[in-house]
């Protein structure tokens, strides 16, 4: 399968004493009181093998989330189960219901694992193209025929990602509602990461698949974006009790159960009140502007972003024929690591003038990854 981008760049990064705002992690921790329960869930036992579907406190936890923030009535006993990030939600999900031979829609770009997941079950992937912003469009942008037609007998999954990595659209009810009606004309499921669910940007606004389609759709979510702690590995499948059944036979062969302790400290994290929430996209939305004017000023163009944490600048004045070319180069040279987006699309498809930005970082290390690439950008 080869070695992930994230892990060429982060290697090549500390390499060359990179300011690293490849790979998508905060550097610096979630909140106080959380990391507490954690550590609190250690000293009281709580160590071993927690159930398969996890622990009955964090599932009702991501039930009653689902009710305060989105109206979704969620049986947590049934219609939930958690995984060991949204990653292996994500593999669990395409395990449980594709086979050799079936069809799997993935909006280009999409992140990597979404591919791979498919070729380690024997499915296809069937693309549809998600275009940049131009004059007829303030955001990034499908054709509805080409997703119509990349529909077929064979399509079981449509992986949907709103907010979206890398290129921050915010999917609208509009659009939501397009995708919905296709998938259940032809018997398919919509499969929905969610992961940065609470970071969108105003005045874009989150709209969940399953509150338009509640059978046709798999709601996908994880602790480590909304609580920064992407290393506890804390993710969640919601959906339909047949459909999560199957999910949670999966799940019990790829990693039986996730870690105990943070399953109770991410019940305790949904659960924050909204002040916290209102607070974490206060500061999400002043580093993006922060990175933007960091970015801009080094001459780069920045293209918008409703949701998510990372910004798409267009590097084609670097003058590099390939965005990996260029990214290695602002890696060993301008001394700040960048993700080069044609990854994910499909080989030979993708644009090769844009390069990816993460913004979860300290104001410190924004700041100066923007006088790097001032200084050394011609």
């Amino acid at each position: 399968m080869g070695l992930t981008v994230f892990s060429e760049f982060s290697r090549l990064a500390l390499q060359h004493g990179a300011v690293n705002l490849g790979q998508g992690f905060p550097d610096f921790d979630g909140p106080q009181e959380i990391m507490e329960r954690a550590i609190q869930a250690m000293r009281d036992g709580k160590n071993q093998y927690a159930f398969t579907r996890g622990v009955p406190e964090l599932r009702r936890a991501i039930a009653e989330h689902a009710y305060r923030f989105y109206g979704q009535r969620v049986n947590p006993d049934t219609e939930v189960v958690v995984t060991s990030g949204a990653t292996e939600a994500i593999f669990d999900t395409v395990m449980a219901f594709c086979d050799p031979g079936d069809e799997v829609i993935l909006f280009q770009p999409a992140y990597d694992s979404y591919a791979a997941s498919v070729q380690m079950a024997g499915g296809a992937v069937r693309s549809v193209m998600l275009r940049a912003p131009n004059e007829a469009h303030a955001t990034w942008w499908f054709d509805a025929a080409e997703l119509e037609a990349t529909f077929s007998s064979r399509t079981k999954l449509v992986m949907l990602n709103t907010p979206h990595n890398p290129t921050g659209k915010v999917f609208t009810a509009e659009e939501l509602q397009m995708i919905g009606m296709l998938a259940r004309k032809h018997h398919a499921l919509v499969v929905s990461d969610e992961v940065y669910e609470h970071l969108v940007f105003a005045p874009a606004k989150h709209v969940r698949m399953a509150t338009l389609f509640p059978d046709e759709t798999l709601t996908l979510s994880s602790g480590g974006k909304s609580f920064s702690f992407t290393g506890w590995k804390v993710g969640w499948v919601i959906g339909r009790p047949d459909h999560v059944t199957a999910i949670a036979n999966a799940h019990q062969w790829v990693s039986f159960a996730t870690g105990t302790p943070f399953q109770h400290a991410i019940a305790a994290a949904l659960a924050l009140p909204d002040t916290y929430f209102a607070g974490y996209i206060a500061a999400y939305t002043q580093k993006r502007d922060r990175l933007k004017r960091g970015l801009e000023a080094a001459g780069l163009q920045v293209l918008p972003c409703e949701g998510a944490y990372f910004l798409l600048a267009d590097i084609s004045r670097l003058g590099h024929s390939t965005d990996v070319t260029a990214c290695r180069w602002l890696t060993e040279h301008a001394r700040v690591a960048a993700i080069p987006p044609s990854v994910f699309y499909a080989p030979e498809v993708g644009p090769q003038h844009l390069a990816r930005f993460a913004f979860c970082k300290q104001d410190e290390l924004l700041d100066e990854a923007a006088r790097r690439l001032l200084t050394a950008l011609p």
